[in-house]
């Protein structure tokens, strides 16, 4: 059999970031490797005749929209294997039309996703973030008893969506003695059992959590869905993570619900992106932010990669692929 054609249409630095040298090799053994010979995100000309030969390409953070345009040059192409999450900004309807098949690493991302959560929601229960400041203060005795720790074993933790991320996390939770609530309308309540968590509605969770997780994806259904009446449902000193999408959060209502001191919040997704400047999130002391970093980094990214490999090895090799994307799943996914 010919060895089949394979480009890779995204920029040489987001192929450093996300291809390892392992990686490169293998996929150079078993493919004709096409991919961009100068810096710069891969436009759609460029794209157009990378993919002219090709059987199959990946895609990466910054690659051009397969529109039809671009695939009425690329005869030969079967699939698309996306070394990110979604593949949203780079899909069209021609992809599907064709019969392409694509695939995603979201699934790998949601474990590194998962394992910053299960950090915040032990460091946010033992209020790790009020303490340093204390501590720092010049507090040390006494602290515990006029200051808010809990451990994790016996919390309960509401999961919103069972997502990849969420999937993710309700399969860490038994292993520190964690209930999971779980919130999702896809899911029935026996599924939900599978996964190791109880079927409840929003608002219930928010009532029973003492951790509150989002991992819902960013579509007209989940806009505010966390707002001003459920934040208010949650307990004193209940703890609130969002690495999911910002606009899943009413921020007015999080920022009025934040300076009650009621709550402490986990933010590395935000609504705009970054914070406006002189947002009132910038000055609440009980929020944490990060810049949007839950996901792979460093050497997890090198991951994405090969994950996106493998897709490519399975389906060339007549084997199903572990992470398809179809325009079905579109309308219901981040």
């Amino acid at each position: 059999m010919a060895r089949r054609t394979v480009a890779l249409i995204f920029s040489l630095e987001i192929q450093r970031q996300v291809v390892s040298a392992a990686t490169r090799e293998k996929m150079a053994r078993e493919f004709n490797v096409l991919g961009p010979v100068a810096e710069g995100k891969v436009t759609q000309e460029q794209a157009v005749e990378l993919l002219r030969d090709a059987d199959g390409c990946m895609t990466g953070w910054g690659s051009p929209n397969l529109s039809a345009e671009v695939l009425a040059r690329a005869p030969k192409l079967r699939i698309m294997a996306h070394s990110a999450g979604s593949v949203k900004p780079f899909v069209s309807d021609a992809l599907f039309e064709r019969g392409i098949v694509v695939t995603s690493a979201s699934a790998t991302i949601a474990v590194d996703v998962a394992h910053f959560t299960l950090a915040e929601i032990v460091i946010g229960l033992k209020n790790v973030m009020e303490l340093s400041v204390r501590v720092a203060q010049g507090e040390f005795h006494g602290i515990k008893g006029h200051c808010r720790t809990d451990d994790p074993r016996g919390c309960t933790v509401g999961v919103i969506s069972a997502s990849h991320v969420g999937r993710s996390v309700l399969k860490l939770l038994p292993h520190f003695e964690m209930r999971a609530l779980l919130y999702d309308p896809y899911v029935s309540s026996g599924q939900a059992r599978a996964l190791g968590a109880e079927k409840v509605e929003l608002d219930e969770l928010f009532e029973r959590s003492d951790v509150v997780s989002c991992h819902a994806p960013s579509i007209p259904a989940t806009r505010h869905m966390v707002n001003a009446a459920r934040l208010a449902k949650m307990g004193d000193g209940a703890v609130f993570i969002n690495t999911a999408r910002g606009s899943c959060v009413d921020e007015q209502a999080l920022i009025a619900e934040l300076q009650k001191r009621r709550i402490w919040a986990f933010l590395d997704v935000f609504d705009p992106e970054p914070p406006a400047p002189g947002s009132p999130l910038l000055s609440c002391p009980n929020l944490t932010m990060t810049p949007h970093i839950a996901g792979s980094s460093g050497r997890g990214r090198l991951r994405l990669g090969e994950q996106a490999l493998n897709e490519l090895e399975a389906y060339f090799t007549g084997k199903p692929v572990q992470y398809p994307v179809t325009k079905e799943m579109l309308e219901r996914i981040g």
